[in-house]
């Protein structure tokens, strides 16, 4: 190697094999790591920080600052090479044995300073100016930013005109445009385990795998195709920097039209609508209702209002079940439905008190191809949608720490084990649902959504899964039960938070299982597990037609037929005081059990009541059953008796101390009348609201 320059590329120091294989792939690194091994080439620094190097059979790389992309080569490649991942880290090992020389020589000539080393000789090559020479006058290697002391920084401080300068003015002029609609970002500062400050946004992760250089931005789409949200990263971090310089991870809302006065949502207009049902009930709404929530669906798309449209989308399916007196119909899930309407009014109503973006969902449509990925399949669900079988099918995407979802559906009654035979894009969803997959053809929706585009050229491979779980990224598996409590507790109530419900997925680490129980007039599975310190949680199942070996499955890897259970993964809540999970796959001694694709098998589930709720969680459940009747028969119709109960409830919440939720519903029953009108169906909404959050949190 030649002589070390004068100065050095901190940019090039701070870059590690992982962020090296980010930007290309780890075939590469791993191919250019071991031709550097074998024969080193020169590497040279010119006046202008540019890196040169020439290699053994001749080929020559540059690579100027500005970024792989800045780099050139003479080889025949047309993409970044292997050359220029062995110039950099032929550069690093130059850089690094500088340094180890240099913290050599400082040694020795202290030494001798104090006497206790051999002095050096007139003439060579250790004068006494080298003899009192600083750590400063020699070059090493600058340590990554750790998010502490010095080392620590933001990419907020990059400017605009930074960002224009690598990016370009078409791409800024995008990026405002998503910035003058709003957008949602969740930021994480870097920390000593993660040293790279991270941004996920809607439909794409940037990282900044360098300190304070925009040349070496690291995004999950495909090069180019996305490029407008590193400018999108950089604002959150302004935002977070500003609004939460404390935390370690932050959701901020970024842009979006001014809402001054806190008054107004946009959702005025499907509240008359979802009044009118609470007004009349399901059992007397009439069938020119369709029409009305069509109009409404309409509206809401226009204005990118995409939690309030599903909602309103799930109340309109609920509606129609019980005229088709279907039994997907539940009062419970209707009145829930209002409820959540009404919630998220006053959560963005509540003198900007939470998120507008995060309650009332994004605009961004936009779909993200992503490079080539590796996804961990955590299990599927399958379910009967009228006429149809939806089936979605869970990834964990270790590289973002973030859980995706592919959905498929078929027309026809056919159930899960059925199912597992039809194939997407080559594979069977047997295969997909219990495998992991490398793919060059995934396309990232913002709302967590994944499809495998079809191509010819781009490849997609699945290999079996071995449940070994315990590899994923922190933030996706939970060792301690009691941790994982107070994150669900430290959410939004359920009725505001954003409609993913891959954001609640997890998977759960199994030290024993304590018990399982079946009750066969709710055909439901309930067993008890505990982590390593003890910590309860509760795996509930409950049976479907779409899936009907789905009990039985879970009952056999619980009950340790085919193996100890290690792992489950599932959707996690908290209900009635407990962690509940709902199951997806289990981890079994090596194999991936998926419960929705189990087929159906003579069932020998065992029968136990199980444990009676506790008389606080008694309460609250009769309070939420008579609130679900107003939804289900109307607040115009409802029968004399009904205040007295309501007063009789209001008597037992409080008896077990909760005193304000007591009087929301003794509120709620004064409002009652022979013809109750706006100041009951509020007084409705904070009764079923505060029930709501309390049995989530008791």
């Amino acid at each position: 190697m030649s002589a070390p320059p004068a100065t050095t590329r901190g940019d090039l120091l701070a870059l590690t094999p992982d962020s090296l294989a980010a930007l290309t792939n780890r075939g590469l690194v791993k191919r250019a790591t071991k031709e550097l091994d074998q024969a080193a080439p020169a590497v040279t620094l010119d006046g202008d920080d540019t890196v040169r190097a020439t290699f053994p059979d001749g080929t020559a790389a540059s690579l100027p600052p500005g970024g792989l992309d800045a780099g050139a080569c003479s080889c025949d490649a047309t993409t970044v090479c292997r050359h220029l991942i062995g110039l950099i880290l032929a550069y690093q090992r130059q850089q690094s044995a500088a340094s180890s020389l240099a913290d050599q020589r400082q040694h020795t000539a202290a030494s001798s300073l104090a006497g206790s080393g051999p002095q050096p000789r007139s003439g060579s090559a250790w004068s006494a100016s080298t003899r009192t020479a600083s750590p400063i006058d020699v070059p090493s290697a600058a340590p990554p930013s750790t998010g502490t002391g010095q080392a620590a920084w933001s990419p907020g401080s990059f400017t605009d005109e930074q960002l224009t300068s690598r990016i370009g003015t078409r791409l800024m002029a995008a990026a405002r445009r998503v910035e003058r609609a709003g957008y949602l970002a969740r930021v994480r500062r870097p920390t000593p385990t993660d040293p790279v400050p991270t941004v996920e946004l809607g439909s794409v992760t940037v990282r900044f795998l360098v300190p304070h250089d925009l040349g070496f931005v690291h995004t999950d789409a495909v090069a180019g195709t996305r490029d407008d949200v590193v400018a999108l990263a950089v604002w959150a971090f302004r935002v977070a920097d500003e609004r939460a310089p404390g935390l370690a991870e932050a959701r901020v809302e970024v842009g979006g039209p001014a809402n001054d006065d806190g008054s107004g949502s946009g959702l005025e207009a499907t509240l008359l609508l979802a009044d009118r049902v609470l007004r009349d009930g399901a059992v007397h709404v009439g069938t020119g209702m369709a029409a009305a929530v069509a109009e409404q669906q309409q509206a809401l798309d226009a204005v990118g209002l995409r939690w309030p449209l599903l909602a309103l989308g799930d109340l309109a399916d609920q509606l129609t079940a019980y005229r088709e007196r279907s039994a997907r119909y539940r009062p419970d899930t209707l009145a829930g439905l209002v409820l959540e309407l009404h919630a998220r009014h006053r959560a963005v109503c509540n003198d900007s008190g939470s998120l507008r973006a995060l309650v009332l969902g994004t605009d961004e449509a936009a779909e993200t191809p992503l490079r080539r990925v590796r996804l961990d399949s955590l299990g599927c669900r399958v379910s009967a949608v009228g006429e149809q079988r939806k089936v979605e099918v869970f990834y964990a995407h270790a590289e973002t720490a973030t859980v995706l979802v592919l959905r498929r559906s078929w027309d026809g009654a056919a159930d899960g084990a059925a199912l597992a035979r039809r194939r997407i894009t080559g594979a069977t969803l047997g295969a997909l649902a219990a495998g992991n997959v490398v793919t060059e053809s995934a396309v990232r929706s913002a709302s967590r959504a994944v499809r495998l585009a079809t191509s010819r050229v781009a490849q997609t491979t699945v290999n079996p899964s071995q449940g070994h779980w315990d590899a994923l990224p922190e933030a996706l598996v939970v060792r301690d039960i009691d941790a994982l409590g107070g994150e669900l507790d430290a959410l939004p109530p359920r009725m505001v938070r954003p409609r993913i419900e891959a954001e609640l997925v997890r998977v759960v680490a199994v030290a024993d299982v304590l018990t399982v129980n079946y009750s066969p007039g709710q055909q439901r599975l309930d067993a008890v597990i505990v982590d390593a310190h003890g910590t309860r949680a509760t795996v509930t199942a409950t049976h479907t037609v779409a899936a009907p070996g789905r009990l039985d499955a879970v009952a056999a890897a619980l009950t340790g037929k085919n193996g100890r259970v290690r792992f489950v993964s599932g959707i996690v809540h908290r209900s009635a005081g407990e962690v509940i999970i709902d199951p997806l796959a289990f981890a079994v001694d090596g194999t991936m059990v998926v419960p929705d694709l189990a087929p159906s098998v003579a069932s020998h589930l065992g029968f136990d009541g199980g444990d009676k709720p506790s008389q606080l969680v008694a309460a609250l459940q009769e309070s939420r059953t008579l609130l679900t009747t107003v939804a289900h028969q109307g607040l115009l119709h409802l029968p004399t008796t009904y205040p007295d109960r309501l007063l009789g409830a209001a008597r037992e919440l409080t008896k077990v101390g909760l005193r304000r939720v007591a009087s929301a519903v003794n509120g709620f029953a004064g409002t009652l009348g022979a013809d109750p009108g706006e100041d009951a169906v509020q007084a409705w909404v904070d009764a079923g609201l505060r029930v709501e959050v309390a049995l989530d949190l008791c």
